[in-house]
């Protein structure tokens, strides 16, 4: 199609004259990416209105306030609500309370701080976009005096000094809100106090078979044999009875009393019927594979095995030290403890001693 066609239906008075046509030519072949420059700079309502700024002012502090309370009520909610405790809350069902109050409260603490913020800079910092030409990276006197310049300007028009009801509200929030932080150090674990050290056996509880259930009897255990025992006293149906047999767990062996080489063995013994724990002091196993012949027992997980002719010492694998020993006695007919453990049962622990 020929220009004369092109143009046909086109207005003469909305075409480019030559000049201007000439004049854009030549801008575009000097400086093809010329700046187009900034829009021209829109005031807010805050930034003509003090009173929308007030209102901007007080919904800031409001979001921080809130972030303060619910950082409070993180707290509460920690030392307040059983761990145990379990509440129906739609749509998400039965959930723990204490997990459901705690992610809720700090959300709404992280949240607020962080809505309070945005809505500060959008509404009462100053939104006035400033173009600077890229300079050398080694700043020169000049910039350094003019970045601290803009910084002290910037400083101002976000009324950071002015507005201290938002100032005081955030240091506030900012200040609180790690206490969620340091409040979950607590739930490194409970206080052991004297936990590790104790067990449920003590003088005259007697030795109960941990499959019948039955107290039991010297003659109940036979030479060579491996019985579990437990105290008396602890069911099956306890809502605490797996925090009990990790620690009070017992394992019973008959030997020879000749064949016991360790001299408090054998005085802690029933005729040849020794007690050790049966949870084993390198991480807790339990300790349950007897070879009779060698009086050895071998923890299944990692392999340690102990002498239980001499003291259930370490003879071989990662284990720390040997398997306690129950001192333990006959009444009325049946096996009893002498006295509780006299060291703790189980893995070392740091605080051990």
């Amino acid at each position: 199609m020929s220009e004369t066609g092109r143009h046909a239906d086109v207005p003469e008075e909305t075409l480019p004259s030559e000049r201007e046509t000439a004049h854009v030519a030549v801008e575009k072949a000097e400086n093809p990416f010329a700046d187009p420059g900034l829009p021209p700079h829109e005031h807010r309502i805050q930034d003509i209105d003090e009173r929308a700024a007030k209102r901007s002012e007080r919904t800031v502090a409001l979001l921080f306030v809130v972030s303060m309370l619910a950082t409070v009520g993180f707290i509460a909610a920690y030392v307040a609500i059983p761990v145990d405790k379990v509440v129906y809350i739609w749509p998400i069902g039965l959930t723990s309370a204490l997990n459901f109050s705690l992610g809720l409260t700090l959300g709404v603490a992280l949240f607020c701080i962080g809505a309070g913020a945005v809505h500060w800079a959008r509404t009462l910092m100053s939104d006035e976009e400033v173009a600077d030409e890229r300079h050398p990276i080694e700043a020169e006197p000049e910039v350094k005096t003019k970045v601290l310049a803009d910084f002290a300007d910037g400083a101002k028009e976000s009324g950071f000094g002015r507005r201290k009801l938002i100032r005081n509200t955030m240091f506030g929030a900012l200040a609180l809100v790690p206490l969620s932080g340091v409040v979950l150090l607590r739930d490194l674990g409970p206080l052991p106090e004297n936990k590790l050290r104790t067990t449920g056996w003590k003088r005259g509880i007697r030795l109960v078979n941990q499959s019948t259930n039955l107290p039991l009897r010297p003659e109940d255990i036979a030479v060579g044999s491996l019985t579990f025992a437990k105290p008396e006293g602890l069911e099956e149906d306890d809502h605490d009875f797996n925090n009990k047999i990790a620690k009070d767990a017992l394992m019973l062996v008959r030997l020879q009393p000749q064949d016991i080489k360790d001299k408090r063995e054998l005085e802690w013994s029933h005729e040849g019927i020794v007690a050790f724990s049966k949870i084993c002091t390198h991480v807790g196993c339990p300790v349950s594979l007897y070879e009779q012949q060698t009086h050895h027992v071998l923890c299944p997980c990692h392999q340690s095995t102990f002498d239980l002719a001499d003291g259930a010492r370490v003879i071989f694998g990662p284990a720390g030290h040997a398997l306690p020993q129950l001192n333990i006695t006959v009444k009325d007919g049946f096996l009893e403890a002498a006295s509780g453990f006299e060291e703790p049962v189980g893995p070392s622990f740091w605080e051990r001693g």
